[in-house]
């Protein structure tokens, strides 16, 4: 009689389970998940079938994917970067964007509901990352996805647009009628930038490669001028409230810090604090990583009156919640370039170490 109670509630749907009271999680215990054993190259990506998935926390929820995309974040931790926090972590899983409909919500969760279709982004840190047939969100790391896009345009966006929203709205507190260069404007995170800089009433002026200058004036860039000209410094016109650094290389900085205005912001994305906790470990790399970044703050606050950042993505609702807002208006996208299904992951990433897809790569779901 057990036995035959427990087939008829796996037939029950999901909504009707939820009504009942039955709960999802007895449906959903495992699942298809790209897992990455060790570091390396492309080649030890995983595709495995019954990989578990873990039970909700009351403020999480369990998204069915669609599609997931392929950030840099991803191909450097397979390669290695980040192995201080989490070596002893392995096996993982990787991916930090997804977007798909939510199967299963935790009880304290109130804003999003089953069957609705949702984007969103995970923690840099996270350990369970999105390649895997179902993700595992907290609520304020999801949002509704517009219906103006697909799941494979909407797997673009999240996580390179919240850590342009970090830089740009969190830290420099960006504010209409101010001027904004982004350096590396042509890249996910770069074009984000651009585009929300213009949302927020900026004149915005962009570095670049040669092929991503159109785009970025079509976007509202007031300049896009390429990174090989022999003098930006003198090309780029006035001075700048905001710097986004996306390249983070000794010259971009130097260039960057010399076009701010007084009282203006430096960021750039090339912190130094997970390269040299690789690299010492955890217990002397953060403290080292920490001493260099206050002496660069307190050494250009004194010497060029400017505010010095690495910045991070972070999980922000309010961020999040204005990414859908732009969105659905059409004032805020990341182009994909090409898409692979999931089964072919280390064929995607390969083509990303190789350089022969330099723009997004979404993984598709069947």
């Amino acid at each position: 009689m057990r036995s035959l109670l427990r087939f008829k509630q796996l037939q029950i749907s999901t909504a009707d389970r939820i009504e009942l009271g039955f709960g999802v999680r007895s449906i959903v215990t495992s699942c298809r998940a790209v897992v990455l054993p060790r570091f390396g190259g492309a080649d030890v990506l995983e595709v495995r079938d019954n990989v578990r998935v873990p039970d909700l926390k009351p403020n999480e929820v369990l998204v069915r994917a669609r599609a997931v995309s392929v950030n840099p974040l991803d191909t450097r931790m397979r390669a290695g970067y980040g192995r201080s926090l989490f070596e002893s972590l392995l096996p993982l899983i990787l991916g930090r964007d997804v977007s798909g409909e939510i199967e299963a919500v935790g009880d304290s969760v109130r804003t999003l509901t089953v069957g609705q279709e949702v984007f969103g982004a995970l923690h840099p840190t996270a350990v369970r990352g999105t390649y895997a047939d179902y993700a595992v969100l907290s609520e304020d790391q999801l949002t509704q996805k517009p219906t103006t896009i697909s799941h494979v345009e909407a797997s673009a966006i999240p996580f390179p647009a919240l850590t342009a929203w970090r830089a740009l709205k969190s830290t420099a507190r960006i504010t209409k009628g101010q001027r904004v260069l982004v350096v590396g404007g042509g890249g996910a995170v770069g074009y984000s930038a651009v585009q929300l800089a213009v949302a927020t009433g900026c004149a915005v002026s962009a570095t670049c490669e040669s092929e991503s200058i159109d785009r970025l004036l079509a976007a509202g860039a007031e300049q896009a001028l390429d990174y090989t000209s022999e003098d930006l410094q003198v090309t780029l016109k006035g001075q700048y409230n905001a710097v986004l650094d996306t390249i983070g290389i000794q010259q971009t900085e130097q260039m960057g810090i010399s076009l701010l205005k007084r009282g203006g912001h430096y960021m750039t994305l090339q912190g130094e604090s997970a390269s040299l906790a690789d690299r010492y470990g955890l217990p002397i790399g953060l403290p080292t990583a920490t001493a260099i970044l206050l002496k660069k703050q307190m050494q250009y606050r004194f010497s060029h009156g400017i505010e010095y950042w690495w910045t991070y993505m972070r999980t922000d609702a309010e961020g999040l919640s204005e990414i859908r807002r732009l969105t659905e208006a059409g004032k805020l996208k990341v182009p994909v370039q090409k898409t692979f299904p999931i089964t072919q992951v280390r064929e995607a990433h390969d083509a990303k170490d190789k350089r022969i897809i330099p723009g997004k790569v979404v993984l598709e779901f069947d």
